[in-house]
């Protein structure tokens, strides 16, 4: 089944490669197949594109330390907590920052 779900999407992405709903999407996929490299590039790629207020940010993060790249993550965990406070998700920011505090203390 889900294989089938991401040839639709790609097939989609495919025919319309600015449409951000169908990368997030995509990504999504990737993220349950555990494709972390993919869900990387797919997100980078959407977040260059969309206006996202911040549940991206996390993905990419997870997938980031999934890969062993903690720099990255980190990065992205601390841009995430930009963004969900800019966009009025102080829970999310909040979420981000224990995860920083707990995870990567070091």
């Amino acid at each position: 089944m889900t294989a089938s779900r991401i040839e639709v999407f790609e097939q989609m992405l495919a025919s319309d490669p600015d449409n951000t709903l169908v990368m997030f999407g995509l990504a999504k996929e990737y993220e349950k197949l555990e494709r972390h490299a993919d869900v990387v590039a797919m997100l980078n790629d959407y977040l260059k594109r969309a206006d996202d207020e911040g549940n991206a940010y996390g993905m990419l993060a997870h997938a980031y330390e999934k890969l062993g790249n903690r720099t990255a993550a980190r990065a992205t965990y601390q841009r995430g907590i930009e963004v969900a406070t800019a966009h009025g998700h102080p829970s999310m920011a909040e979420d981000y920052r224990l995860t920083l505090e707990s995870d990567y203390a070091d």
